[in-house]
């Protein structure tokens, strides 16, 4: 009698355990691979296929952009997320749902790569760990920017020479509230990566030179230019992005 086998890939979660400290074994569902029954020899175990890799957004020549007029999603779709929550357009703001484990949104329309300031305003609707995880364009790398990681409060970029935000230099901590906004500002050059929160409450200040920008691969459905939370609600509006000279 044939028998049926599952094979479950473990998978490595994105959510970080402060400062200097040791990362958690968080796991979640991740699709399994199938047997195939139509071939009457042996057993063979289907490997899904590997998503295919969509192109990443065209750069611009304009000097401003608005991202988001709180009128439509425009040019921001779903980041594709197994077990994401909903995204939708509500009271002139993006609300990104609570996900198993992650939701986000993922901007398709030219963008700004270096000597930009993206400014938005980022909520925490419900839930207690990050609410605005912004992955965006270091030239050609990508880097996300962590508002209220692990337990509500971490801020930082993720990632510096391969350390995720919870374990590199920018690593930082600082209250956010449920149910208030918070401006952001992220201003890119080719020698920095700064960040405010809050207008005058500069966050961040990275120096690049000499070191290697990346991403944790948890959140590659949002890059070149996107959204995520983890296990949390948010919401995001005024989005703009305008070029600067460093």
């Amino acid at each position: 009698m044939k028998s049926l086998f599952l094979v479950i890939v473990p998978v490595t979660l994105l959510i970080v355990s402060g400062c200097k400290s040791e990362r958690p074994e968080l796991s979640k569902p991740t699709p399994g691979t199938s047997v195939s029954t139509s071939d009457p020899g042996p057993e063979k175990i289907v490997v899904p296929e590997k998503p295919k890799e969509t192109l990443e957004a065209p750069e611009t020549t304009e000097k401003e952009m608005v991202l988001f007029d709180g009128k439509q999603m425009g040019q921001w779709v779903p980041a594709e997320y197994v077990e994401g929550g909903k995204v939708e357009l509500k009271d002139s703001m993006i609300v990104i749902e609570k996900g198993n484990d992650m939701t986000g949104i993922k901007w398709t329309g030219p963008l700004m790569r270096m000597n930009y300031e993206l400014t938005l305003e980022a909520m925490r609707i419900d839930g207690e760990d990050f609410f605005c995880g912004l992955t965006f364009p270091y030239g050609n790398a990508p880097c996300t920017l962590i508002c209220g990681g692990w337990g509500g409060s971490l801020v930082g970029l993720s990632n510096i020479d391969y350390y995720d935000a919870a374990n590199n230099q920018t690593c930082t901590s600082r209250t956010f509230e449920n149910g208030k906004w918070y401006p952001i500002r992220l201003r890119v050059t080719s020698d920095k990566i700064e960040a405010w929160i809050e207008g005058d409450d500069k966050i961040i200040d990275f120096e690049t030179a000499d070191h290697k920008i990346g991403i944790r691969f948890e959140v590659s459905p949002c890059k070149p230019l996107g959204i995520a939370t983890w296990r949390t609600t948010g919401a995001v509006r005024n989005i703009k992005v305008v070029r600067i000279t460093p």
